[in-house]
């Protein structure tokens, strides 16, 4: 009786120990998986900012457009201006068919600028629209950050448990 009491605590001791010894070997492989998520992690920020620095360049771009068709608008606007002084010089001369052929370019200029302030109109609604976007992900980017300190301290206190566990162990 006594024998098979002491075989079974030596059993149930030695399955003790191997139980603890797996679970340190899991905390060990958890500790790398969320090292590796966080270094995961920090390369996903590194390219999100990489695509908001792309992002960033593609609206300069669109302003620098955005600008020459309002620098086309003043020049359809001078032209018109010069046309009209031209069509009152015509009337005045008499000349009515040279006066008609202004007219049609004043015409023609005016459909160009409301076309190109449609165009303008439309443009700053999608720099608006690109402007909020880069900021959500601006804010994203902020908040991940904010996600991976807080992992990195996880970590760092599960390292230090698993120190002290080992450290009691033996």
């Amino acid at each position: 009786m006594r024998r098979t009491l002491v075989s079974a605590i030596f059993v149930l001791l030695g399955s003790m120990l191997a139980f603890g010894q797996s679970d340190a070997a899991k905390d060990a492989r958890d500790l790398h998986q969320d090292r590796r998520d966080i270094r995961h992690d920090r390369r996903d920020i590194r390219h999100d900012r990489r695509d908001i620095r792309q992002d960033e360049r593609d609206l300069n771009k669109n302003r620098a457009e955005r600008n020459a068709e309002r620098r086309d608008i003043r020049h359809d606007e001078a032209d018109i201006a010069k046309d009209r002084r031209e069509m009152r010089e015509d009337l005045r001369k008499g000349d009515k068919a040279d006066a008609a052929k202004e007219r049609a370019d004043i015409a023609r200029d005016r459909t160009d600028i409301n076309q190109d302030r449609r165009e303008v109109r439309a443009e700053n609604h999608d720099m608006a629209r690109d402007r909020a976007d880069i900021n959500h992900d601006r804010r994203d980017i902020r908040h991940d950050r904010r996600d991976i300190r807080h992992d990195r301290r996880d970590v760092r206190s599960d390292r230090r448990d698993l120190r002290h566990d080992r450290h009691d162990r033996d």
